[in-house]
């Protein structure tokens, strides 16, 4: 196979793309609000992608995804990506994003320091922000400081990590609004 191609599948959570190359996966595009505004997105990333039936390796990310949101716990250890373009310090970041089992996670900062990098972690962040693996490297996982989840990389479509964390049996996480942010401000400051 010459360039990149891509499939369309079905999830719990409306239909993925998956796009590939001959090395290995080299995005996960999770379900825009209608499938042509997934496609859409797939085409303005990829734009020499082609349509065509999944090879093995990628059926079986798509296997592992279509598990993971139905709420199994896959092993995408036999996976192959394509990083060709990733920096080196976005992949060791997802390499320790992957370990961080289901159910769990961690703040940015937390991985600046198993990096050995503690003031990085804005580059923990910019990284997990341009995750292509979506779901194979679980990027849902990794949280602001404070425990907020909220929308993911572009590849992320419609869908939150909130909702993600959720689907794997996670805590509850709470997003942080301008109410949540100024009532405790306020209560400081009210007389007693």
């Amino acid at each position: 196979m010459v360039g990149r191609a891509y499939t369309i599948f079905d999830t719990a959570i409306g239909r993925c793309g998956i796009i590939w190359s001959s090395t290995g996966v080299v995005a996960v595009q999770l379900p825009e609000a209608r499938e042509i505004d997934t496609r859409r997105r797939i085409f303005q990333v990829h734009p020499e992608a082609r349509e065509q039936v999944a090879p093995v390796n990628t059926e079986l990310a798509i296997e592992g995804i279509v598990g993971l949101l139905q709420g199994s716990d896959p092993d995408f250890s036999d996976v192959s990506l394509d990083a060709g373009g990733v920096p080196a310090f976005n992949r060791r970041v997802y390499e320790y994003t992957c370990t961080i089992p289901r159910g769990e996670t961690r703040t940015y900062h937390d991985i600046a320091k198993a990096l050995g990098a503690s003031g990085a972690a804005h580059s923990v962040a910019q990284a997990i922000a341009k995750n292509p693996y979506m779901i194979i490297v679980p990027c849902h996982r990794v949280l602001e400081t404070g425990g907020y989840a909220d929308r993911i990389s572009p590849y992320g479509g419609v869908i939150s990590k909130r909702r993600l964390l959720a689907l794997e049996g996670a805590h509850p996480i709470a997003s942080k609004t301008l109410f949540e942010v100024l009532l405790p401000v306020a209560q400081s400051r009210s007389p007693s």
